[in-house]
């Protein structure tokens, strides 16, 4: 959410940027918002004169009953009366004013950084920069469902069975190399500096609207049925949430934590060949990082999140390389965004693993986070980045790692989360040493 004080001072500058989001039916929010808020204005003046006027009143009134005029105080505290009825009347304006900007503010969209690139969808995205040479090998790589099949480590069937589509068994040596990589991503984020985190998995809907908007909220939360809870569709969403409505201390920032937790979303309109296998899931597990900063380090921490994603992919010797998101691919709360992909030597492309995002102040206005300064309190800057998502990472694995006979080699650092294996092989299920 931006601030109403830089609307009200800047319209043009807040529709232009509708515009390059591609939004331009949103445009009408703006006039909406100026017009109610200075009807807002309007009545908070008359308020406060109402008020004013009653403090005047009633202190005549008690001038009057000490000198014994009794008749005179009875007809000003009708006047008060009076009064009250009409301050009731206007503070319900107040209220019905300040609601109907807030349900408008909540739909504009941030302003975005401008180095943005500006274009519809994500066909317009601009890569940025590439990551370790790109192999295709000169033997067939299978899809990723049949490498994990070929481990016996994963059935669709019965998960469609037992949950229906979108869901899956991960066994064996393909659930415990996605555990070695969580377990991998965890230790190599807190050696980073950042503190280790698992949050709740469910959150208030006051939450849910202060993370994200309505339109990804639709699209992405599962909400508990009879309960004012939904599942998060990201640890981001309830660590964000941890510091709602705080006043956080300067000489503490800034936050940097690292999280763990199950991740649900509807992934409404997924189809396609490549959204068979575990590549678009209702349910995953990620490894998250988050931070909650002053406003002028937040573009400094921008660059650090997305490249430790980066540096971690490398060190399982995946290529990767950085997209950044055009305008029309933004949510709207964000104000840049870049993409890290990893390589496909099956595809012979490059798809999504990860996405690093600064919201500059918006979620720290709808959920009144705030820093307290020498001059008064301010609003922190908040970001958040995938640090790794398996399963669908395990694609991007398995593919960089599979060798001709079957096996997938095992990198040096994740070693020692498999036993200090060098590789798996076959549906014996052997490590090799």
């Amino acid at each position: 959410m931006i601030d109403i004080k830089f609307l009200r001072e800047n319209p043009d500058a807040v529709k232009e940027n509708i515009k390059k989001k591609f939004q331009d039916y949103k445009l009408v929010l703006v006039d909406e918002v100026l017009e109610l808020d200075k009807k807002n204005r309007d009545a908070k003046l008359k308020g406060d004169e109402l008020r004013s006027k009653r403090n005047s009143l009633s202190s005549e009134i008690g001038n009057l009953m000490r000198n014994g005029k009794k008749d005179e105080a009875e007809k000003i505290k009708a006047q008060v009366q009076e009064i009250n009825n009409e301050l009731e009347e206007n503070e319900k304006l107040e209220t019905e004013y300040s609601d109907a900007i807030t349900e408008r503010m909540m739909k504009i969209p941030n302003m975005i950084h401008e180095s943005v690139p500006i274009g519809e969808d994500d066909s317009k995205n601009v890569e940025i920069e590439k990551f370790g040479e790109p192999v295709v090998p000169d033997y067939e790589i299978p899809y990723h469902a049949d490498i994990m099949e070929s481990f016996n480590g994963l059935d669709l069937d019965s998960a469609r069975r037992v949950a229906g589509n979108g869901f899956y068994y991960l066994m064996g040596d393909i659930a415990r190399l996605h555990s070695a990589i969580l377990s991998y991503a965890r230790d190599f984020m807190i050696n980073k500096g950042f503190t280790y985190c698992i949050p709740p998995f469910m959150i208030r809907s006051d939450v849910v609207t202060g993370v994200m908007s309505f339109e990804e909220m639709d699209a992405m939360m599962y909400k508990i049925e009879g309960e004012d809870l939904y599942l998060i569709g990201t640890s981001e969403h309830s660590m964000i949430g941890k510091f709602k409505g705080q006043i956080l201390q300067k000489a503490d920032m800034p936050y940097t934590m690292t999280s763990y937790s199950p991740c649900f979303r509807k992934e409404k309109g997924a189809h396609g060949i490549e959204e068979r296998g575990v590549y678009r899931i209702h349910q995953f597990e990620k490894q998250e990082m988050i931070v909650v900063c002053e406003p002028e380090d937040s573009w400094k921490w921008y660059d650090k999140l997305w490249s430790y994603t980066v540096e971690l992919f490398r060190s399982m010797d995946i290529p990767v390389r950085t997209l950044e998101c055009c305008s029309g691919d933004l949510a709207d709360l964000k104000a840049k965004s870049c993409d890290v992909e990893a390589w496909s030597p099956r595809q012979k492309k490059y798809f999504e693993v990860g996405s690093c995002s600064n919201l500059t102040d918006a979620q720290a206005r709808r959920l009144g986070i705030r820093i307290k300064g020498e001059k008064g309190n301010y609003f922190a800057h908040t970001l958040n980045n995938t640090v790794v998502a398996p399963p669908r990472m395990l694609i991007a694995f398995l593919e960089n790692n599979y060798n001709e006979d079957g096996s997938v080699n095992i990198p040096e650092v994740l070693r020692p989360y498999m036993g200090g294996a060098e590789k798996i092989v076959g549906k014996e299920r052997k490590y090799v040493n």
